[in-house]
């Protein structure tokens, strides 16, 4: 049998590996002949650009470059399969590349929204007698698929945020004046990478002095009285903030600064939220006041990644090929965590409709009472994922990816 991946969604620095994984298994197995890649997600299905993953990958120094080179190599795409009974002329076309490639298996690799993919493309496939089975691979810097204990590429983000906030505050606290550095992380409706921030604690770091999730109604009024409380304690104060904070009625704190665009599943364009925090401060408390977003180098900085995400990621990805192989289609594969100290989890099949098109939001409970900060619970969840460094070939100084043609 041939079998096909793709990639989707935002790009992480462990999404890759998964796919390293993908190809490590299926290159073991001996009823798989042909490993495919498709290009730019399921739009390559759709208009046949699929490329061997063998002319990627032509050695081992390939495969170890490929699990810590950022981005997707396959390319992405935000696309949405429309409902087969209103348009089953793109189910057509993805069936005309499958019969025409010998593919057996289809292999996703993306968040929530792409485990939409997989449940639309299983229940066609299904309904219509046609032997491909589907499988959802598990990936995104927000943390917020449902079914999972954790999603392959969080744990790496989470860490480069970290690190980014310590040494942001052992910059900050230099000068004898009194400041305010306002941290925007990524994180539209679910706040467990700007709650990450929080592993500091464990070496008796006080930043970020405060944090704030979209999980808690934001209140300016009391960002503010917040603000200077830890002035009075602390010369220079970090706070962390999600750019997805909400009012009290629903909207975004940041509404002025948005783009008022939405992506292809209805999800708003967010960025704004520091500069406004900012500006707030400036204007309300007169210190010295800068914003920073993170932006994309959150989910980019294979430099600083976590060796337990990437080879939880490789290992997702072998265990995938393995499911598929045994007959199982509609699923995602999800890891269950079996205890923190020492730190063990294993990995599991879930229905992919349980996890499509919905969000696992930070939970309330490890939100103090206050809704500026979180929790011991979350500490002993977030520690073990940033566990390890991997270890980064470097050339000239600089870190070594893997060089892939122009396809995009």
């Amino acid at each position: 049998m041939n079998i096909a991946a793709a990639q989707s969604g935002g790009p992480t620095c462990a999404i890759n590996a998964s796919l390293a994984g993908v190809f490590s298994e299926a290159s073991r197995n001996e009823q798989i002949d042909k490993i495919y890649g498709s290009i730019n997600g399921i739009e390559g299905i759709i208009n046949d650009r699929l490329v061997e993953m063998s002319s990627i990958i032509k050695s081992n120094k390939d495969l170890e470059l490929l699990k810590l080179t950022p981005s997707t190599v396959l390319g992405s795409c935000r696309f949405k399969l429309p409902d087969a009974d209103n348009n089953s002329e793109v189910y057509e076309k993805i069936i005309s590349c499958f019969k025409r490639n010998n593919i057996d298996i289809f292999f996703y690799i993306g968040g929530n929204d792409s485990m939409d993919t997989v449940c639309k493309l299983s229940e066609y496939f299904k309904k219509n007698n046609i032997n491909v089975k589907v499988i959802g691979i598990p990936k995104t810097i927000d943390n917020d698929l449902m079914c999972t204990d954790h999603t392959p590429g969080f744990g790496s983000a989470a860490k480069y945020v970290a690190a980014t906030v310590q040494e942001i505050a052992r910059d900050s606290s230099v000068y004898s004046v009194k400041s305010v550095t306002v941290v925007e992380i990524m994180g539209r409706d679910a706040g467990w990478l700007t709650a990450s921030t929080c592993v500091l604690k464990a070496n008796d770091e006080n930043a970020p002095h405060l944090i704030y999730l979209p999980e808690t109604p934001f209140s300016v009024e009391r960002f503010l009285e917040d603000v200077k409380r830890m002035l009075v304690e602390h010369n220079a104060v970090v706070v962390a903030v999600s750019e997805g904070l909400k009012l009290s009625d629903g909207e975004y704190a940041a509404e002025e600064f948005q783009s008022g665009h939405d992506d292809a599943f209805g999800h708003k364009y967010l960025s704004g939220i520091g500069k406004c925090l900012e500006n707030i401060v400036r204007k309300e408390i007169g210190c010295k006041v800068r914003s920073i977003e993170l932006n994309v180098m959150q989910r980019c900085a294979s430099h600083m990644a976590s060796k337990t995400d990437v080879d939880e990621s490789v290992k997702i990805g072998e265990e995938a090929v393995k499911a598929a192989v045994k007959g199982e289609t509609g699923k995602m594969m999800a890891f269950k965590r079996i205890s923190d100290r020492p730190y063990f989890s294993e990995i599991v099949t879930v229905d992919a409709k349980e996890v499509a098109n919905k969000e696992r939001l930070f939970p309330k409970e490890w939100i103090n009472n206050q809704g500026n900060n979180v929790t011991a619970f979350a500490l002993d969840y977030f520690l073990p994922l940033i566990q390890g460094e991997v270890n980064v070939l470097m050339e000239n100084g600089m870190p070594v990816h893997l060089k892939i043609p122009n396809w995009f």
